[in-house]
């Protein structure tokens, strides 16, 4: 796409998340520009996921994520972020700038009331005659619901903790997934002897982050958890510092490095308790000197004489452990892996797996996790096809599926999950199968020899060939994760195709949506709005009428707001 169809899209974006007013934070990780609202119910979510730029929207804790695919956020976001500053600057620079933006604010805050998006499909599935959701505007109310939910049970304060660790991590993605991809290059020219003068160069690109990824850790978990970024920074670099091979601790000479990403992330998170609690009891006339001594001297000292060794065991138990579990349980470790990595989505736990990614990658240059891993989105994408083959007669659905399958195969999974699989109930359960399959698959090869890895993490489903690598030459190690991901992508189809839906699910999804309606009005057959137009309930059947409208689904996340907006 061009630069201007980049702009078009964040001027789309800005009015629809609250305008600039609302957006207090703006980033962005491999396929979603995450953004800090201060008013949630500002944010129009059906407007969003009818933008065709949009590949689907995720709120997860305090950041509200709308998925753009990869390529495209690294555009959209650095253009969402001039308009942005621009809107902040005009109305600075306006006197009446504020009581503009307060009518603004109340003008957006009351649309919703007048069209709410989930709530009126939820009604009209409720006054239909069938149990089952019968368009994709319904099957997206009922995953909105089901997300609500989710999230509502992960608000643990573990969860909330795990979910803060990754958020650590959703920086260094960039450069992890660049110079995994330099190492793979480098990989293939050693293998076949070519430019040996040029593979030194690239060995020093491609290892010179994942050298220091420390001190990054320890800056972005600083930042994170509420301290001073450059101490966390600070505290972690001592980790990597060379001298340290003059220390010994439990008996033990220290090595630079020991510990890697998770003694950094221990130490930063100990710098910003150290620095907090100077913060409280120093004078403000001493602070600027004594906290940043004493939170490099005091967590500098527990990082050496303690943190290191113990990182250092858990990082080397954690790199045994991935690959005794694959040598030895294979297919049956595989299948276990990629089954239940959605379950775990789920429930937010899978976010205690980036830590043991990265502490891999730096330990044995990839990590043998994430291949298996993603052959749950390829089970996803299988039961997504079985869902379209399975119910010609619903285009709603359908166009929602055609949508998002682009998304997800390569590797984008939110769309199909919350929009299809999820709310249909068994096709959830059928993709975790196709997945199940697709692991099993890859961790056979591993318990063979073939071994499969990532050299990053991010990416998953086709995005992820440029970044594999294995111990074996190039092209084996791609055909075994191509072969995985078509084993996932088959399973994950027949199994939906012949045990994802139940007679009765078949009979209501393949209803035509305007078939319900009839018998509620059985003498105005031509047309259906006029009629309707003096009635007080108008707003709860106008969202019903752009139902029965065989034509109406063009946008499939589209519900309330179309006929709003028509």
């Amino acid at each position: 796409m061009s630069e201007d169809t980049h702009r078009a899209t964040a001027a789309a974006l800005l009015p629809l998340v609250g305008g600039a007013p609302n957006v207090t934070s703006v980033a962005h990780c491999m396929t979603r520009l995450r953004l800090g609202v201060r008013d949630r119910s500002l944010v129009r979510d059906e407007e969003l996921k009818a933008l065709p730029a949009v590949m689907g929207v995720v709120e997860d804790g305090s950041t509200y994520q709308i998925v753009l695919g990869p390529g495209a956020v690294t555009r959209v976001t650095p253009a969402f972020e001039t308009l942005l500053a621009q809107a902040r600057d005009a109305s600075e620079r306006e006197t009446g700038g504020a009581e503009t933006g307060a009518a603004e604010r109340e003008t957006a805050a009351a649309e919703p009331e007048s069209a709410p998006p989930t709530a009126t499909p939820l009604t009209t599935a409720q006054r239909t005659s069938t149990t089952r959701p019968t368009t994709a505007e319904h099957l997206a109310a009922q995953g909105a619901a089901l997300k609500a939910r989710r999230k509502a049970r992960n608000a643990t304060p573990v969860k909330l903790f795990l979910r803060r660790v990754a958020n650590v991590f959703v920086p260094l993605i960039p450069a992890l997934i660049g110079c995994g991809i330099v190492a793979g290059i480098n990989g293939l020219l050693t293998n076949l002897g070519w430019l040996p003068s040029v593979v030194p160069a690239l060995t020093a690109i491609a290892s010179g982050f994942m050298s220091l990824i420390a001190v990054f850790v320890g800056y972005h978990t600083a930042k994170e958890f509420g301290g001073t970024p450059v101490l966390g920074g600070a505290v972690a670099a001592v980790i990597v510092f060379p001298g340290v091979t003059h220390l010994t601790a439990f008996g033990r000479h220290l090595s630079p490095g020991q510990g890697g990403v998770l003694g950094a992330l221990a130490a930063a998170l100990l710098a910003v308790q150290v620095e907090k609690r100077c913060r409280k009891r120093i004078p403000e006339a001493l602070d600027v000197l004594l906290t940043p001594t004493l939170t490099v001297l005091v967590t500098g000292l527990v990082t050496l004489f303690g943190l290191m060794y113990v990182a250092g065991e858990a990082a080397t138990a954690i790199g045994s452990s991935a690959t005794w579990l694959l040598a030895h349980g294979g297919a049956a470790a595989g299948s276990l892996l990629g089954g239940l990595f959605l379950p775990l989505v789920m429930l937010g736990l899978h976010q205690a797996l980036i830590p043991l990614h990265a502490t891999l990658i730096q330990q044995q240059g990839y990590t043998v996790l994430l291949p298996i891993l993603a052959m749950a989105g390829a089970g996803q994408v299988g039961a997504a096809l079985a869902v379209y083959v399975r119910l010609p007669r619903n285009r709603s659905v359908r166009t929602t599926i055609k949508s998002a399958l682009p998304a997800g195969f390569l590797g984008v999974g939110e769309p199909l999950i919350y929009g299809v699989s999820l709310p249909l109930g068994r096709p959830f359960v059928t993709a975790c199968l196709g997945g199940a399959f697709g692991g099993g698959f890859i961790g056979l090869f591993h318990q063979l020899g073939d071994t499969v890895g990532a050299t990053a993490i991010g990416p998953s489903g086709w995005a992820l060939f440029p970044l594999i690598q294995g111990n074996h030459g190039i092209v084996s190690t791609l055909v075994v994760y191509a072969t995985g991901l078509a084993v996932g992508y088959l399973t994950g189809f027949l199994a939906t195709y012949l045990f994802g839906f139940s007679k009765q699910m078949r009979t209501d999804l393949n209803t035509p949506p305007q078939t319900p309606e009839r018998p509620e009005s059985p003498e105005r057959p031509e047309s259906t709005e006029t009629p309707e137009a003096p009635e007080p309930a108008h707003t709860a059947e106008a969202p019903e009428a752009a139902d029965t409208a065989t034509a109406a689904p063009a946008a499939p996340s589209a519900t309330t707001r179309t006929p709003a907006g028509t």
